[in-house]
């Protein structure tokens, strides 16, 4: 039974998540359907993160078996096919050992999160960023972002719901610069570990917004992080500015 690896882009806005919902449209819920349709075979998906309604994709990896040795461009090509007229799209289909795991074999995960940062809203990327009005400086987010990077107890940055075993995660990388785009009106957070908290990187976005408008210094960042208290963190950024953009493997 040949494994496939997937390679998957899609835009959240329409999606309930990535998670399957009985009567709910998913993107694992669309994929597996499309797989069935082609392949008359009832596959399970498993992806590298989990993304919440409204976040988006453009280097997704999951896996799936399947019981015939398909082509892996028949596999892409296939499931495109009937995920028509979806905004999802498998960018590339591999086969890989069975050894290999989509979600326990990564070893960092990686977001991107976009600011809008002018007065006037989004016309053409309105389902792609966080519009915010007033004046921001990347570089106090930037400096405030450094000291949420290390091993540490994100309680402070973590969903009610979520249910990961333990509060503590190693945050690699936490960048905030603004682009070199026309204007200079976008900024973007960067950032990766090896695993995230349910809302982490959404509650960090909407906390460095803050330092960003003189609300916070990196010192109250700082001590926010230190109390493990949900209620001292900033507002969660919404969904639609964050993009899912790549996983590592050994």
């Amino acid at each position: 039974m040949p494994r496939y690896k997937l390679v998957i882009e899609y835009d959240g806005g329409p999606f309930c998540g990535w998670q399957r919902q009985a009567d709910e449209l998913t993107v694992q819920g669309a994929i597996e359907a499309a797989v069935t349709r082609f392949s008359g075979e009832d596959a399970r998906l498993t992806c590298a993160g989990r993304t919440d309604a409204g976040v988006h994709a453009i280097h997704q990896v999951a896996h799936l078996d399947l019981a015939k040795d398909w082509r892996t461009d028949t596999v892409r090509d296939a499931i495109n096919a009937h995920l028509r007229p979806l905004p999802v799209a498998v960018l590339s289909a591999e086969i890989v050992p069975t050894r290999f795991d989509a979600r326990h074999s990564a070893i960092r995960r990686h977001y991107r999160y976009r600011i809008l940062n002018r007065r006037s809203p989004a016309a053409l990327t309105r389902a792609q960023v966080w519009q915010v009005p007033w004046p921001l400086d990347p570089d106090a987010m930037h400096r405030a972002a450094q000291r949420l990077v290390g091993h540490h107890d994100f309680s402070a940055f973590r969903a009610a719901e979520c249910q990961a075993n333990s509060p503590m995660r190693t945050l690699e990388r936490l960048d905030v610069a603004r682009t070199t785009m026309a204007l200079h009106e976008e900024i973007v957070v960067t950032t990766c570990a090896r695993s995230f908290l349910h809302h982490q990187v959404r509650a960090m976005v909407g906390t460095l917004m803050l330092a960003g408008c003189g609300r916070l210094s990196a010192d109250d960042v700082a001590d926010i992080l230190a109390s493990g208290e949900k209620r001292r963190c900033g507002p969660l950024a919404p969904a639609s500015g964050l993009t899912f953009v790549g996983v590592d493997y050994a």
